[in-house]
């Protein structure tokens, strides 16, 4: 649960800038039908953080039942919900929620939520955002699953682990060329980082690799093992969208509709190891 809170914790923070909503919020969850809400932003009191959301119950239980998103214009007189939070939901004063469930490998991993304290219809770019952040996080997810898994081109005489050590210096190798000033040195830290990522390779690859550029494949390398968008910006130096810009131009490059899909693809070509 622990790496699903902190993958948490950062969409919830890129939903309420994107939206501007009053209040956003979130949580991991805790077992196989419960969730915890641990993140908030915007919050007046702690009625919520801490509490517990069963499945089936109130509206973050039902999008977890349901398996997508859910909302209400006035959270205390909607009938198409149990209210078996309107307590706390009343101590913060919200009336109108959407809640979009994290659904990785058909499984729902979590919750976004948010709020306005308002009996308002929640505009449908907003609704839209709670759903991109969902699906963002989504993918975060499930390419973390992937690193943390055997990689599939591992070679016989090196673990898993030792795998995933290589990959990580890998990264950490394209990140520190973009540091280095020295033309020449720089091209030589990008060439040693595209020879360790073609080691893996049990042959040459039949077809010419993708052009990706350099900062492209920085964040690439990063995506592969496992970093949300906000983890890349900190070690790249980079600001969040940026990083999402260079994923999805590198996605597209790469004929690929997920991150995963993307890794995946790069690591055919041996542009990852």
């Amino acid at each position: 649960m622990g790496d699903d809170v902190g993958a948490v914790r950062s969409a919830v923070l890129t939903l309420q800038r994107t939206t501007g909503l009053p209040m956003v919020f979130g949580g991991a969850l805790s077992g196989q039908d419960r969730l915890v809400i641990t993140e908030l932003v915007g919050n007046t009191t702690d009625s919520l953080n801490g509490l517990v959301v069963r499945q089936g119950n109130g509206l973050g239980g039902k999008a977890m039942a349901m398996g997508r998103p859910v909302w209400v214009s006035n959270y205390p007189c909607s009938a198409s919900i149990s209210h078996d939070y309107d307590k706390p939901v009343g101590r913060e004063g919200l009336l109108s929620i959407v809640a979009v469930p994290i659904v990785v490998r058909r499984r729902v991993r979590g919750v976004l939520y948010g709020a306005l304290r308002e009996p308002l219809s929640l505009a449908d770019r907003v609704v839209g955002a709670a759903v991109e952040a969902a699906r963002d996080l989504e993918q975060d997810l499930a390419v973390q699953d992937r690193a943390d898994e055997a990689p599939a081109r591992t070679p016989p005489a090196m673990s898993a682990a030792r795998w995933e050590e290589v990959r990580a210096v890998h990264a950490e190798l394209r990140a520190l060329a973009e540091q280095v000033r020295d033309l020449p040195t720089r091209d030589r830290l990008r060439e040693a980082s595209l020879r360790l990522a073609a080691a893996g390779l049990d042959e040459p690859a039949g077809s010419p690799r993708p052009v990706l550029s350099p900062r492209e494949l920085d964040v690439l390398s990063y995506v592969a093992i496992g970093c949300t968008n906000a983890e890349a910006a900190e070690r790249l130096g980079l600001l969040p969208e940026t990083v999402k810009s260079y994923l999805r131009s590198a996605m597209r490059k790469l004929d690929s509709h997920t991150r995963l899909e993307a890794v995946t693809s790069a690591r055919r070509a041996g542009l990852l190891p």
